[in-house]
């Protein structure tokens, strides 16, 4: 790897773990470069200015994201909706919760409390597909349309309750959940119990919203 190479891996890696924690805005060049041991003539260099090295680090987590969305598509290809359902909270919980990615969903709670220009980007690749992918599984587990009111409804249910179980950047680590009893240990089994109780959890929601809607539709129409 040049050394030019090597520079531009520092600034990725420096900018993520500063964003990650601190946000976009309140992150400055000459932080990033001291992190990454660079001069900070190295920044316009590589990446145009702060907000093009941002950008280059949001797409990273946009990969990891979509990457996720594929893999759960994949695991669900040619089986019933519930179990489509099923697979996409096991995997997106274990990609979500085990240590290792707590840098690209701060980042990306960080973009979504304080947007900045690439938040678009972010909707369009990594959000969006999603949300339709899971719109579609709903929509066939309670016989409406995937872009009905009730169904995306029920999606953002199911995302929610995954993204609970994620510490908020914008709070001290723990401190709600600590209050509560309902601390968190990120292990294999942990995860598994969570996606567990959130698949039965969903999986019932999404029947009774079908019900419910069948059942005002047959009182209308008498």
């Amino acid at each position: 790897m040049t050394g030019e190479a090597e520079t531009r891996d520092r600034l990725m890696a420096a900018a993520e773990e500063l964003f990650a924690e601190h946000g976009f805005r309140k992150v400055t060049v000459r932080e990033i470069c001291r992190v990454a041991r660079a001069n900070v003539a190295s920044v316009n260099y590589h990446f145009r200015d702060k907000f093009g090295l941002y950008r280059e680090v949001l797409r990273s987590a946009i990969v990891v994201m979509r990457a996720t969305t594929e893999a759960a598509r994949k695991a669900g290809q040619g089986r019933p909706a519930e179990e489509q359902l099923r697979q996409f909270i096991s995997i997106h919980l274990h990609r979500l919760l085990t240590p290792g990615h707590e840098s690209i969903q701060r980042l990306i709670h960080w973009e979504l409390h304080d947007p900045s220009p690439a938040l678009d980007e972010i909707v369009d690749r990594a959000i969006r597909p999603r949300i339709d992918y899971l719109a579609d599984v709903v929509a066939r587990m309670i016989e409406r349309d995937p872009g009905d009111a009730a169904v995306l409804r029920t999606v953002a249910s199911i995302l929610s309750q995954s993204n609970s179980y994620l510490p908020s950047p914008l709070l001290p680590h723990g401190q709600i959940a600590r209050r509560l009893g309902l601390q968190f240990e990120p292990t294999p089994a942990n995860i598994d119990a969570v996606a567990s109780h959130i698949t039965t959890f969903s999986v019932a929601g999404a029947y009774a919203v079908g019900r419910a809607g069948r059942s005002r539709s047959r009182r209308r129409k008498s």
